[in-house]
């Protein structure tokens, strides 16, 4: 028996939350005495399979169809279905996303499989098959058992931290029978943001709200987020008043993020606003009201004025660069 994990990457790269999904099926490997396979699909720089075994697998796998790259849906839960059935695999694990959505959705219907998302720790054993998951954007959780003989598992992003001590492995080559049907729908073309650090994929996020008292002052957040290598964000009344573009808006109703380090700056912290954040896994408040509501979420908080604090912590860590 084997627990097997669907492996995403962009660019040529393995994207942090595959290698995150590795890291959390080899603890589960470890509970089960199950052995842990890394499947990818398509093309990857030949330096990142090393990765996978540093990060908990036992056994690597590519499906070297460059019509894969594209990230054809059908297609990869195809693929995977095969993969899964050829390793003997009882548990998929994947990283929730866009993608691992669609595929995890299909593959559950192939490989007649009990599906959870959004899982945020460790199954419990003591009585079964039992996945705690995090519902109502992460307002709540809820346990949920699961009794197929096939489990498929769509971890969220920083539940996992990433396993570094393991030994590189070498990849298998595998070669899956593709019908034409799987490749229907195409991708004509795809257009991404250049430039910038995009908000999704941000490791470092800094955001700004209307305690800011406007768009002239902005440059407070530009400058910090410079400083760590950051992505900008902003709070709902910021992107409402036309103060910053709405695709900066971070929240329930923008853009949800899961950054490692996550600093709002003069933000409230209305539940809109955490109900986009709490996936962060670390938080830091700077407000100048030690009652705003943010404070009780933080990891870290600094009463204080924004004005006065920001510019100091910049050049602060400009300094250590």
């Amino acid at each position: 028996m084997s627990i097997l994990v669907y492996i995403e990457k962009d660019q040529g790269k393995i994207k942090s939350s595959s290698l995150e999904a590795v890291s959390y099926a080899a603890v589960l490997g470890e509970k089960t005495g199950a052995a842990v396979s890394a499947v990818g699909l398509g093309s990857l720089e030949g330096t990142e399979w090393d990765r996978l075994g540093q990060s908990g697998a036992s056994a690597v796998y590519q499906v070297a169809d460059e019509r894969l790259d594209a990230g054809v849906i059908q297609a990869h839960a195809s693929v995977i279905a095969e993969v899964f059935r050829i390793v003997g695999a009882k548990t998929l694990v994947l990283a929730k996303s866009s993608l691992g959505d669609a595929v995890a959705a299909r593959l559950a219907v192939k490989l007649d499989a009990g599906l959870v998302t959004n899982v945020v720790d460790q199954p419990d054993l003591t009585a079964g098959f039992v996945v705690r998951r995090s519902i109502f954007t992460g307002k709540a959780f809820v346990a949920t058992r699961v009794d197929t003989e096939n489990k498929i598992l769509a971890i969220k992003k920083n539940i996992q931290p990433v396993k570094t001590g393991g030994a590189a492995v070498a990849v298998k080559q595998l070669t899956v029978d593709l019908p034409p049907e799987v490749f229907a729908a195409t991708i004509t073309g795809s257009e991404k943001a250049t430039g910038e650090v995009l908000l999704p994929e941000a490791d470092i996020v800094v955001s700004g709200g209307r305690g800011l008292n406007g768009p002239e002052n902005w440059g407070l957040i530009e400058d910090l987020a410079a400083a760590l290598g950051a992505a900008k964000g902003c709070s709902k009344p910021v992107s409402d008043s036309g103060w910053r573009p709405h695709h900066e808006h971070v929240g329930q109703t923008g853009v949800k993020v899961a950054p490692s380090l996550y600093v709002a700056v003069a933000i409230s912290g209305a539940i809109q606003h955490l109900a986009g954040v709490n996936a962060s896994r670390n938080i830091v408040v700077i407000n100048k009201d030690p009652e705003a509501p943010f404070f009780k979420t933080a990891d870290y908080g600094i009463v204080g004025d924004a004005f006065e604090i920001v510019p100091k912590l910049t050049e602060a860590i400009k300094a250590l660069n």
